[in-house]
């Protein structure tokens, strides 16, 4: 069974509240299921950009979990991915050919995932499908080429003529 993040008595409470104000409107909370928001970390290919326990890439914030920051809103979470989709929709079709495309209990996971300590320790290499380490491999060689290029533009003339 998912672990569930928020009690399930503030999901009653604010179905009441919901209803109250909004005249009978529901909203459905999805599964905050951490062990699968860690195998859609690494095969949606979010670890090319962002790290956990040092694992993925730098290009993005680390998405380790903060015992100090104390109880995580999802709503801000995804929030924050919102004000940040332009820069992520780009990197995403650069490292990976394309926009990742998340459903909604997809992004309840990833959400869990990024504010669960075990699922986080229990996350490894193992977890990233060989098409994604191919794209993390590709986009390493791809920066040592052009840092290697970039130091072969600098280099001192040889002196000899090339007339």
């Amino acid at each position: 069974m998912p672990r569930q993040i928020i009690p399930a008595t503030a999901l009653l409470l604010a179905g009441a509240l919901g209803n109250a104000a909004s005249g009978g409107t529901e909203l459905l909370m999805p599964d905050f299921d951490a062990a699968l928001g860690r195998t859609l970390f690494a095969s949606k290919g979010c670890v090319v950009c962002h790290s956990v326990n040092g694992i993925g890439g730098e290009d993005a914030p680390v998405l380790d979990f903060d015992k100090d920051t104390g109880p995580m809103n999802p709503f801000e979470f995804a929030a924050r991915m919102w004000r940040g989709a332009g820069a992520m929709i780009y990197m995403q079709e650069e490292e990976l050919g394309g926009q990742i495309e998340l459903t909604g209990p997809e992004l309840a996971a990833i959400i869990a995932f990024a504010h669960d300590p075990e699922e986080q320790a229990r996350f490894s290499m193992d977890d990233i499908p060989e098409y994604i380490l191919d794209v993390m491999h590709g986009a390493s060689e791809e920066h040592e080429d052009d840092e290697a290029d970039a130091d072969h533009d600098d280099a001192p003339d040889s002196g000899e003529d090339h007339d």
